[in-house]
């Protein structure tokens, strides 16, 4: 009689910022973004201190902007439907093998200390680690991936997807929502605004951080695809949530809706660095900026969703992680960075060989 070889058991962790579940978790939230010296490069002696009184002081306004989603994030919700649906399309492509899919946040629960004991009890012979980050920052990727690998101590060989800005599949799930909200404005002027969480500029200038880069990469391959179908279309691409007295990646949100104004055009604004729903996006991008837009005569402003579960982004979920199946170590799916940026996790893995 055969006997059947048993299949692989394979482990893949999706790592995202994480959000307060409810009001009473906003502080220790806020205390742990903040905390985290990818966000303020401080001595522990000093960041610690500072970042309790960050999240005292910010903690009645945010509770507040929670309060309007309903009094927590719904990220991890959405994070669960993204990681089941993988999941599924996964075990049904890799017959014979048993992949789970993994949630490590970095902020809150299941924060990824504890996902790493999850993981090791799973007892996996892969692990692949997919940032749920299109673009490679050290403010979201690299810093989930350090505290990753300090805290993973099970079975397996891992391999990382640093990045995928321009994955077919992430592409066209931006193009598909964007291109529904252009048929909802009419055939009035309108402006697709490229929405990116913002970083300070000396990321990139000081550290070389390829994030800035990956954006444009996106935003290009996302505009010509649009363009191929429709004809050349105004765009623009600008960043929002800024924070603080530092000069940031510009042009802002804001100041972009405003232009938008100035110029007497309407609005489609698309989450470019952002895969599900939480707070820059129900919050800031609907409500915030959707008063500004009313203010500024700018009509119609319109929001295109987060890719969220849409077939054709878990799609491209499932290819990174069968594509990283077949090799070691750190790299990109599908084009990276064009530059040769020096927080690359690759370059950096090429550099330590």
């Amino acid at each position: 009689m055969t006997q059947t070889l048993p299949g692989r058991r394979i482990a893949v962790v999706l790592f995202n910022l994480g959000g307060p579940d409810d009001q009473a978790s906003v502080k220790p939230f806020l205390f742990n973004l903040f905390n985290d010296p990818a966000i303020i490069g401080l001595p522990g002696i000093v960041r610690t201190p500072l970042a309790k009184l960050i999240a005292s002081r910010r903690e009645a306004s945010a509770q507040a902007n929670y309060a309007l989603m309903g009094g927590g994030s719904p990220l991890l919700p959405g994070t669960r439907l993204q990681a089941e649906a993988l999941e599924a399309v996964l075990n049904a492509r890799l017959a014979g093998d048993e992949v789970r899919v993994f949630i490590a946040m970095r902020y809150w629960r299941p924060l990824t200390d504890q996902t790493a004991v999850e993981v090791a009890a799973f007892a996996p012979d892969e692990v692949v680690l997919l940032p749920l980050y299109p673009q490679f920052s050290t403010t979201t990727t690299q810093s989930s991936l350090k505290i990753w690998n300090e805290t993973y101590a099970g079975s397996g060989v891992s391999r990382t997807v640093c990045c995928y800005p321009r994955a077919d599949g992430w592409v066209e799930a931006q193009v598909q929502a964007i291109a529904s909200k252009l048929d909802e404005a009419g055939e009035g002027p309108v402006r697709v605004l490229f929405s990116a969480h913002g970083i300070p500029e000396k990321l990139v200038s000081g550290k070389g951080d390829p994030y800035q880069e990956q954006v444009e990469t996106t935003v290009a391959a996302v505009v010509a695809a649009i363009e191929r179908d429709r004809g050349p279309i105004d765009h623009a691409l600008c960043y929002q949530s800024r924070v603080g007295p530092m000069k940031w990646l510009g042009p802002s949100t804001p100041e972009a809706i405003e232009q938008a104004g100035r110029d007497g055009v309407g609005v489609v604004i698309t989450p470019i660095a952002f895969v599900s729903e939480h707070i820059e996006t129900l919050v800031e991008l609907d409500i915030e900026y959707g008063e500004l837009a009313h203010e500024k005569g700018v009509s119609p402003y319109l929001r295109a969703p987060a890719v969220g579960t849409a077939p054709v982004f878990i799609e491209a979920l499932a290819e990174a992680t069968i594509d990283a199946l077949g090799r070691t170590g750190v790299a990109p799916f599908g084009p990276g960075c064009r530059a040769d940026w020096r927080a690359c996790p690759c370059r950096n893995e090429r550099s330590a060989a």
